[in-house]
């Protein structure tokens, strides 16, 4: 690994004026020449290797929370330990990967030896198959995480850590904490003898467009809003050279509460529901948007008492208009009620909770089901559980969906639609808050995400960014070492079908 000098338009953290102007064609150039050169040497590193490096960049943003915690806040409206913990999720996930990059797994190395006498009818020639970077990635932060789904968020990380340099589009609504942060990991790549331009933030649409177009660029990470994330597609599949585009794009999250839960725990759920949809202001892409309810069973009543909490204000001006336009679309909506809402503050939106009829959901699903980004809300109430699976039906690709049941309820067929809707199905608890794991899944069916067989979030996401290689008849010293005989880096295998550790 070595370093190189930093691309203009890029900053430090002792840089009195930050530049977040919009980046010009002829720098957006000059970052995709830096990355493809810092790309060349990190996809040839050793996963070890990159794991120490990758420690290196989560210490460094712990060790700056003093400097991005108050640039975020002053930027984004959230809390600050809000945002405190999310710089540590960032940190983690970082750390996690290098975990994963220490134990070869991921590689998904396989051998199959030559055999003479292989059963299809034909000799089987000594293959051996692994995965490789796919090549140097565009990503896009989204305005809600500032930390785990920006600069050096969940893309970024899952990127880097399969070995590829990185090009980041930053959110405007977080424009200085963003060239904040891409100090701190370029600062924190060459003290770790790793080439800066692995990471560079780029602002702008016209920026935007031109680094998805350039051929340099192999896949990408986006998250953000049906439109803009269509459009983007639309692009990337568009290129002579079509690549991967990973966009999260909207989700409603539907809860479905059976009559048998809403008899033992309707309090709780219903206080644990406005918990979950006002949480961050309703700002979170899992926040649940509708909860079905049973007629009669009393929680309408609870929720129309329910007193709402006061939320923060919104992440920009923007995103606060558009969320009152969908709020007034969908009011305005035949047999829609408002059935609770809380005080607005200055700046900031009222919770809102409306309420319908599962017959007027059945009749108009497309206009109702849309996400309406803030804290707002659907109660609709049920008759009988069969058309709980009618109203699973009805909805499109999510990223989770939830079932507040008892044991002994029977929701099997109601299970079976939602596992084919969404990506991540709950059960008893609520869908906001996404943990990094190992079994993580965060994507789900169009619109919830453009590729529905990949993950945001979690150690599966850096097989986004592989590509699989197989070295037909080669000799042992021109293979990569975790498909060599010795097996020098000790990654776990599948030789001739079998595992081996």
């Amino acid at each position: 690994m070595h370093t190189k000098t930093t691309p203009k338009g890029t900053t430090d953290m002792t840089t009195t004026h930050i530049d977040t102007q919009e980046t010009s064609a002829a720098v957006a150039e000059e970052t995709l020449a830096a990355a493809a050169a810092a790309h060349a040497v990190w996809s040839a590193t050793a996963p070890a290797d990159r794991a120490a490096v990758l420690d290196r960049v989560a210490d460094a943003l712990e060790d700056a929370v003093e400097t991005l915690v108050p640039a975020a806040v002053e930027e984004t409206n959230l809390t600050e330990p809000r945002l405190r913990g999310e710089l540590k999720r960032t940190a983690f996930q970082l750390r996690l990967f290098g975990t994963v990059l220490r134990d070869g797994g991921f590689l998904d190395a396989r051998i199959d030896h030559a055999d003479p006498a292989w059963p299809m009818g034909a000799p089987r020639p000594d293959l051996r198959r692994s995965l490789r970077p796919i090549g140097p990635v565009v990503v896009y932060s989204a305005s809600n995480f500032p930390f785990a789904f920006s600069v050096a968020g969940g893309d970024t990380a899952s990127a880097l850590a399969a070995g590829n340099a990185v090009v980041v589009k930053g959110h405007e609504a977080h424009a200085r904490l963003s060239r904040l942060t891409e100090a701190v990991v370029r600062d924190a790549l060459a003290t770790a003898g790793a080439d800066p331009n692995l990471l560079t933030v780029v602002f702008g649409r016209a920026a935007g467009t031109i680094v998805l177009k350039d051929s340099r660029v192999k896949a990408a990470g986006f998250t953000g809003s049906i439109p803009g994330g269509r459009a983007l597609m639309d692009i990337a599949n568009s290129r002579p050279d079509p690549i991967p585009f990973f966009g999260e794009l909207g989700s409603n999250n539907p809860v479905f509460v059976t009559q048998a839960a809403a008899r033992e725990r309707g309090a709780d759920i219903a206080a644990g529901f406005v918990e979950s949809f006002t949480m961050g202001s309703g700002q979170f892409c899992t926040k649940p948007g509708m909860l079905f309810v049973p007629r009669g069973s009393g929680m309408v009543e609870q929720l129309a008492k329910a007193a709402l909490p006061a939320v923060h204000a919104m992440l920009s001006p923007r995103i606060h208009e558009s969320f009152s336009e969908v709020l007034g679309t969908l009011v305005g909506i035949a047999g829609v009620e408002t059935l609770n809402t809380s005080e607005a503050a200055d700046g900031s939106p009222a919770s809102v909770l409306l309420a319908t009829s599962i017959e007027r959901l059945l009749a108009n699903p497309s206009a109702l089901e849309e996400e309406c980004f803030g804290p707002a809300a659907f109660v609709v109430e049920y008759d009988d559980e069969s058309q709980l699976v009618e109203a699973a039906r009805t909805f499109e690709g999510q990223l989770t969906a939830t079932l507040q049941a008892e044991e002994d309820c029977q929701v099997r067929e109601l299970v079976a639609v939602l596992v084919e809707k969404a990506g991540r199905v709950l059960w008893n608890q609520w869908p906001t808050g996404v943990s990094v794991t190992y079994a993580q899944q965060h994507g789900g069916p169009y619109p919830a995400t453009t590729v529905p067989g990949s993950t945001s979030v979690g150690t599966a996401a850096i097989t986004r960014f592989l590509r699989p290689v197989a070295y037909q008849n080669f000799p042992q010293h021109l293979l990569p070492l975790e498909l060599q005989e010795a097996n020098p880096t000790s990654a776990p295998r599948l030789v001739d079908g079998v595992r081996t550790a």
